[in-house]
């Protein structure tokens, strides 16, 4: 596993591959707003997981709009690889599983760790509860995959579906996480297993609480 030294060099890294481009261009492939405050500053106000984040130029600090709290170093990172990647690609509309990702076959097992047992542990007896709590959290939309799945807008350009099915007698839940295939043109496989967790975990809480 990275330690916490390895993402804060990482997002040293990002950082410098971001903080000389033009930022106006930055925000409009990547499906954010660009702003200048009143101040003359310039901000890139990002939605992610339903909530915006505003990330202030050149220095790149990243934290809640109405709030000075920094995002978690994690996250840091995968906005930033978020936003070196993005090239306005469009939503292609092909939903494609985790190991059809480039070197998807390689990050497996930790994506089925990180995503996609907890998704199926949390909510594979009670597939309902999956809509109901990843609508209040992410605003997310009714889908039509499998006993129950719902469609949810990570980033502006990177839906993600989870999808439950009911076990019977003879075979137990089951779930998948399927992502729209632009998704290969921005970001990593390994970023793709990380943003996965980041939708799953707060749902899996959500639902610890029902």
């Amino acid at each position: 596993m990275p330690r916490i030294d390895d993402y804060r060099k990482a997002v040293e890294l990002g950082k410098k591959d971001l903080k000389d481009k033009n930022p106006k261009r930055i925000a409009d492939l990547s499906g954010a707003d660009f702003v200048v405050d009143s101040e003359g500053k310039v901000v890139i106000i990002l939605n992610f997981l339903n909530r915006d984040v505003v990330i202030t130029w050149p220095d790149l600090r990243f934290s809640y709009a109405g709030s000075d709290e920094e995002l978690p170093v994690q996250q840091q990172v995968l906005l930033l690889h978020y936003l070196h990647g993005s090239k306005g690609s469009k939503i292609l509309d092909k939903l494609i599983a985790y190991q059809e990702v480039p070197d998807g076959k390689f990050y497996l097992d930790a994506f089925v760790r990180r995503a996609k047992n907890p998704l199926v542990q949390a909510f594979g007896n009670r597939p309902e509860l999956l809509q109901n709590v990843a609508m209040e959290a992410y605003g997310a939309a009714p889908d039509e995959h499998g006993d129950a799945s719902v469609r949810v807008q990570a980033l502006p350009g990177v839906p993600v579906v989870l999808i439950l099915w009911r076990g019977d007698e003879d075979f137990p839940p089951d779930g998948n996480i399927l992502f729209d295939k632009s998704i290969s043109e921005i970001l990593s496989a390994e970023d793709i297993a990380w943003l996965a967790g980041m939708v799953i975990y707060p749902l899996v809480g959500m639902a610890g609480k029902g």
